[in-house]
C-alpha cells in the first residue's frame, strides 16, 4: 500500500478528472516526484529544491519569470494550469513572498498533488479548481505581473485556449510592462505555433519565441514558449539563458519572427482548433 507521505519513493496512481494520473518518484534524486497523465510527462518537482527545473520548456518559462523583475522581487504570477506546480513552487523559491493564483481544471488532481506534494505552507499561493479561461475572466485588470499559460488536455492544448478573445484577456489582467507566456507544441510544417504567433502579435507590440533550432525547422514536434509583453522584452539575456541550458535554445524575435509567422491568420474563438496530437511515442504518447 502506498505512504500517504511523499518521502517514500513509492508510485501512486489515480483515476482524476482527466485521465489516470501517476506520481512516479526519481530514484536519483530523493524526494523529486513526476506527473503524468494517461502516459504523458505533465509536471517535474524536486520537493527539497524547488528551483531545480527538469522539463526544458518549464526551464525557458522560468527563466521569462526571472527576468520579468529584479531578483528576489515579489512578482504576481497568475497561473493557468497546474500540474504538479513547478512553477509556482520555483516562484516561491526564487520569490519569496510572490502573490501566486494557480487555475486548475482538473479537482482531484489537486487534490491528489496537494496531499502528496504539500506546497510551501507559508506562500501566498492561491489553488483554484476552474476552467483557465473562466479564471482568468474572473481576474481583476491589472492584477499580474505575468500570465502563465500551460494548460494541457492530456497532450493537447484545448482550442478555447488559443483565440486572440483569450490573449486578450490575458492582456487585460496584466500590469503595465508585464509578460504573457505560453507553452505550446506543434510539429511538421508548424501551422499552429505560425498561428499562436500571430494571435500574440495582433494583442502585444513585443513577441518572442523560444525554442529549438531544429523545431523551427520542422524536424520534429516539440514545444516551444511565446513571450508577450506591451513593453520590450529582454532579448539578449533570454538568449544567454536559453542558450546555456541543457537542450540549447534560440530566441526567435523581430524580422525573424515576422518572416516565421507568414500570411498565418489570427485565432479567433469562432476559427480556433486544439494543438495536434504528438506523433506515437513523444512526451510518453503511446
Amino acid at each position: 500500500m502506498a505512504s500517504d507521505t511523499p518521502d517514500e519513493p513509492v508510485p501512486v496512481t489515480a483515476d482524476v478528472a482527466f485521465g489516470r494520473a501517476a506520481l512516479l518518484p526519481d530514484i536519483d534524486r530523493p524526494r523529486a516526484w513526476l506527473l503524468t497523465l494517461d502516459g504523458s510527462p505533465q509536471s517535474y518537482v524536486d520537493l527539497d529544491e524547488p528551483a531545480y527545473v527538469e522539463f526544458e520548456y518549464a526551464r525557458r518559462l522560468a527563466h521569462v519569470l526571472d527576468l520579468a523583475a529584479p531578483a528576489a522581487a515579489p512578482l504576481a504570477v497568475l497561473h493557468l494550469g497546474g500540474g504538479a506546480m513547478t512553477l509556482p513552487r520555483y516562484v516561491a523559491a526564487t520569490r519569496p513572498g510572490s502573490p501566486q493564483r494557480v487555475v486548475e481544471a482538473d479537482g482531484p488532481l489537486v487534490d491528489l498533488v496537494t496531499a502528496r506534494l504539500p506546497l510551501p505552507p507559508a506562500e501566498p499561493i492561491a489553488v483554484e479548481v476552474a476552467d483557465a479561461r473562466a479564471g482568468l475572466a474572473a481576474r481583476p485588470a491589472g492584477s499580474a505581473d505575468a500570465v502563465v499559460a500551460d494548460v494541457f488536455g492530456g497532450a493537447l492544448i484545448p482550442a478555447h485556449l488559443t483565440s486572440v478573445e483569450f490573449v486578450r484577456d490575458a492582456a487585460r489582467v496584466l500590469r503595465p510592462g508585464g509578460v504573457y507566456a505560453a507553452n505550446l507544441s506543434d510539429g511538421g510544417a508548424l501551422a499552429f505555433l505560425r498561428g499562436q504567433v500571430a494571435t500574440a502579435r495582433a494583442v502585444f507590440a513585443h513577441v518572442c519565441l523560444v525554442t529549438e533550432e531544429d523545431h523551427l525547422t520542422g524536424e520534429r514536434f516539440a514545444n516551444a514558449v511565446l513571450v508577450a509583453s506591451d513593453a520590450p522584452l529582454p532579448l539578449e539575456r533570454l538568449s544567454e539563458r536559453a542558450a546555456a541550458d541543457p537542450y540549447p535554445a534560440v530566441v526567435v524575435a523581430g524580422g525573424e519572427l515576422v518572416a516565421f509567422t507568414g500570411d498565418a491568420a489570427v485565432v479567433t474563438d469562432a476559427t480556433a482548433v486544439g494543438s495536434p496530437a504528438p506523433p506515437r511515442g513523444v512526451f510518453g504518447v503511446g
